[in-house]
């Protein structure tokens, strides 16, 4: 098979100085490269000018809103951001997501595997990923209310969710009483 793999290494809850530095060189290399400035950029990803150029210099680590707000006003799939080594990591409080491994496929598409742990007492709103991206959620602890804002469907221990990322959707960890989910994410880009 013509595939690369990338299998994961376990990593800690915020990444290396040196990772933080790539990924900042990353943003910065694809801000540049689609003619936008810093500033420009981060009106549309809605966050602070000050934020976005201390995390282009590696001097900020991003949190996963962070990343998929940047994401998705460039265009790209998170691993564009973090990376393709697995173990990176990101978290905003209520959503961790690890990376355990990427895939290119022969058909052109790319398949990211991650870890997630979902904490309760709210919901996470991911934006977009973009209209040739499926998710796929295997719940392994706990209950999980995820998909599409509005369409969301609930899954236990053992349950699988699916749906098109064209739109911004959400991750709750739920049940009664609400305990941390644990679950595998698969993402396909088209």
């Amino acid at each position: 098979m013509d595939r690369q793999r990338r299998d994961a290494q376990p990593s800690g809850d915020v990444p290396p100085q040196g990772q933080q530095s790539a990924v900042g060189e990353r943003i910065a290399r694809l801000r540049q490269s689609r003619g936008l400035s810093l500033s420009a950029l981060a009106r549309a990803a809605g966050i602070g000018k000050g934020s976005l150029s201390e995390l282009e210099s590696g001097q900020r680590n991003p949190t996963l809103s962070t990343l998929y707000a940047v994401a998705g006003q460039l265009g790209v799939p998170l691993t564009s951001l973090v990376g393709t080594v697995a173990g990176v990591e990101a978290s905003d409080g209520v959503l961790t997501a690890r990376l355990l491994h990427v895939d290119q496929n022969e058909d052109g598409t790319t398949t990211e595997v991650y870890w997630l742990d979902v904490r309760p007492g709210r919901a996470r709103l991911s934006p977009s990923h973009g209209s040739a991206v499926t998710e796929h959620v295997l719940v392994l602890r706990g209950t999980l209310r995820a998909g599409p804002q509005g369409q969301e469907s609930s899954a236990s221990a053992g349950q699988w969710l699916r749906w098109t990322s064209d739109t911004a959707h959400s991750y709750e960890a739920v049940g009664v009483p609400a305990e941390p989910v644990a679950a595998v994410c698969t993402i396909t880009l088209g």
